[in-house]
């Protein structure tokens, strides 16, 4: 069990990493949307799961779980900084979970989207690559908003 969750927060780590270096974010999505579970952590107030859509670093990664439950979805590719101020933003917004790096027993870390904002900031100017935005004038701005928004 302890390897397992050692596991998951390496392969989390290498999607901070592997994201920030090639711009590209990997989900499933068929006719009816994207790949969603329900969360092995958190629950809502009324004891139910919080759902979480999931997201990975590398194509190979998503294509191994388009099975079962999720065998008619294709992978798709999000730009990295459309994840960030759409994808991530709205994920919290609406209560939602990030599912990163999930494997074939569908297991992955858990993180919300604001949180995986930050890590990928810290990511982001450690290797001193800027994004553009539409919404935020750069990096610090949006950093400053989402840490705001915490508060």
């Amino acid at each position: 069990m302890f390897k397992n969750h050692l596991d998951i927060k390496i392969h989390h780590e290498k999607f901070i990493k592997k994201v920030c270096e090639t711009n590209i974010v990997y989900s499933l999505k068929n006719e009816i949307g994207f790949a969603t579970s329900n969360s092995n952590q958190v629950v809502e107030e009324d004891g139910e799961p919080v759902e979480i859509i999931c997201f990975w670093s590398e194509e190979i990664r998503a294509r191994v779980c388009a099975k079962n439950g999720w065998k008619n979805y294709e992978t798709v590719e999000i730009e990295l900084n459309d994840f960030i101020e759409n994808w991530c933003i709205g994920m919290d917004n609406d209560g939602l979970l990030a599912g990163i790096n999930f494997d074939h027993n569908m297991f992955g870390y858990e993180i919300e989207g604001y949180h995986l904002i930050l890590e990928l900031i810290k990511e982001l100017k450690k290797i001193q690559k800027e994004l553009d935005f539409l919404k935020f004038e750069n990096l610090d701005d949006l950093e400053n908003q989402i840490k705001d928004a915490l508060e």
